[in-house]
């Protein structure tokens, strides 16, 4: 049944709640009238960037207009008994440093790492009394071989040397993550101690030159080609090129087809967790007890973070300078410096004045690319889901194969593509693609014994349908069906088994999470709104044309995912401004 049938309950708003909450109620916990920075969204990007500038010594306000934190990095019990977590649901791409720094462990922060971490099941006919094949993938080289093996020998021996490439690569591409882009507006307009000062921002670009070195053209390719070109050049299976090229699509209203996928690929591929390069795994919790514990150590270092306090416009004063913000409830609050964890298009189109604003910049942030294809079904259910290609143990326990991204209709790239191609006609996928993921599998505190919560993440669902069709209750329900369709042909009893779904297509996740279009990104991650074009040229160092006010969430560098870059190097751009004011 559809959400809006069900009262929620979130896991935050409810007293007791976690040490974040806690600590603010007992340092007062009203607003007060002024502050050194005001941060708007506690989503984690603004979270992170309020715990370092805190840290610093700027006395640093949040303001959240849901009743919980996180933005999309949030647990909700949305069934009585199950918590979902309700938008993004792995982590990998959180930077080192933030654990570290932040001291998240202590913040109560605990993570189940998944091995093995990918699943793909064939939807085919077993022979001779066997099951259809699998391709289950994990740490293990050997192992990893054996499974490819079963489609194609020579892409059991590619792939070793598949992945020391994109690890390669992700060596690069690292520093870069870490760092305002170059700064071409000094360039362009500075004077010449700042032209010289951005020379510095050259470094990362420098170094990852260096160690690409001579296959740097290989490895333009990756940034610029179709991603399957790019698994064309090492493997032969199907399976295996779709299993990988789920990764380059995911989120990203693109084909396998489409010239530039291929870099979305190395923006699932580059994380690590507790030091394992490239593992993904589940949060203790939900992913809101990530948020919980960054807020938890923003709040140890002082800052104030509020709830259900929404921002209605950003003060500017009559030279043109940042003064802070006005709440939804009329209260102004004074501060020196305004970050904006809210998407571009919120934060320069809905709260700014637009009379501050270059009408060139106004535009092209109104032209930014939003495109989004998911829509994504929160599920509980009674029972774990039972493969043909891996039956169930006889005891019901978990068994390796479900703490994977188990990946359906994924048995071809050409499956991928007229996904896609159904979209671009106005219409749900006919035959969507599917990452079913189960953290119960790992975490059983997320949902009653013997029961577990499961996260559908599905593409491609167009933002608008044809015919001048909505997505009301009538139109969620008959894609979701569909999407229970495909499970139950390679689970079959996985529809009985269902005990209640929450189902949020592109306009539910824009009108809950405030994400443009449903774009898990904030804007798409394509060549023309990356690196020093993201939001757009000329401001992707943070800062915008507005003296005063930076953007410190997805749409800014280097881009979406539960990452905490953003909202890390905004803040060190702000601490670098605020001490030259």
């Amino acid at each position: 049944m559809a959400a809006s049938r069900r009262r929620l309950s979130g896991t935050v708003g409810r007293f007791p709640g976690p040490p974040w909450r806690r600590a603010h109620s007992e340092a007062g916990g009203h607003v007060k009238p002024e502050y050194d920075a005001v941060v708007i969204g506690a989503g984690h990007n603004g979270l992170v960037a309020a715990a370092y500038l805190q840290r610093l010594g700027v006395n640093t306000a949040v303001f959240e207009k849901r009743h919980v934190i996180g933005g999309a990095a949030v647990t909700e019990e949305i069934i009585p008994g199950f918590k979902f977590s309700r938008a993004s649901y792995l982590l990998s791409l959180l930077r080192p440093q933030i654990y570290s720094d932040l001291d998240l462990k202590k913040h109560g922060l605990r993570l189940h790492l998944r091995n093995p971490y990918s699943f793909t099941p064939m939807l085919e006919e077993g022979t001779g009394g066997k099951v259809p094949r699998s391709l289950l993938l994990g740490t293990d080289v050997a192992e990893n071989q054996k499974q490819i093996a079963r489609f194609s020998q020579k892409d059991a021996q590619a792939f070793p040397r598949y992945e020391e490439f994109m690890r390669r690569l992700v060596l690069a591409v690292d520093p870069v993550l870490d760092t305002a882009p170059v700064d071409m507006a000094a360039f362009h307009h500075g004077s010449l101690l700042q032209k010289l000062k951005a020379l510095s921002t050259l470094k990362p670009l420098l170094k990852a030159g260096h160690i690409l070195g001579a296959q740097l053209p290989q490895y333009y390719q990756v940034f610029t080609a179709p991603v399957t070109k790019v698994l064309d050049q090492w493997f032969e299976s199907e399976p295996l090129k779709a299993t990988l090229a789920t990764d380059a699509v995911i989120g990203a209203m693109t084909s396998p087809y489409t010239p530039g996928s291929g870099y979305v690929l190395l923006h699932h591929v580059m994380g690590s967790l507790e030091g394992m390069q490239g593992a993904w795994g589940y949060v203790q919790g939900g992913m809101g007890a990530l948020s919980d514990a960054i807020a938890s150590s923003a709040t140890a270092y002082g800052t104030s973070i509020f709830t259900k306090k929404a921002v209605a416009k950003v003060q500017v004063s009559s030279e043109g300078h940042v003064q802070g913000v006005m709440l939804q409830d009329g209260q102004e609050v004074r501060s020196r410096v305004v970050l904006s964890s809210a998407s571009p298009q919120i934060t320069f189109l809905k709260l700014t004045p637009q009379d501050w604003l270059p009408e060139e910049f106004v535009k092209r942030i109104s032209q930014l690319d939003t495109q989004s294809p998911v829509t994504k079904i929160n599920v509980a259910v009674d029972r774990l889901p039972d493969f043909l290609a891996a039956p169930n143990a006889p005891s019901g326990q978990p068994l390796p194969h479900h703490q994977c991204s188990i990946h359906l209709n994924c048995e071809d790239t050409l499956f991928l593509h007229q996904a896609f191609e159904d979209a671009m006609g106005g219409l749900p996928s006919h035959r969507p693609l599917i990452e079913l993921c189960i953290p119960s599998s790992l975490d059983p505190t997320l949902a009653p014994p013997g029961c577990h919560v499961i996260s559908l993440f599905t593409q491609y669902t167009p933002y608008t349908l044809a015919g001048g069709r909505t997505w009301d209750e009538q139109e969620r329900n008959a894609y979701a069906d569909k999407v229970f369709d495909c499970i139950e042909h390679y689970a079959p009893g996985f529809k009985g088994s269902v005990v209640g779904r929450d189902i949020l297509a592109p306009p539910d996740l824009e009108r809950i999470f405030g994400l443009p279009g449903g774009n898990i990104f904030h804007c798409a991650m394509s060549l023309d709104q990356l690196y020093f074009a993201r939001p757009v040229p000329l401001h992707s160092g943070y800062r915008s044309p507005l003296r005063g006010l930076y953007l410190c969430g997805s749409g800014a560098h280097p881009g979406g995912g539960v990452m905490g870059a953003a909202g890390r190097n905004a803040a060190h751009v702000v601490f670098k401004d605020l001490k030259s004011m």
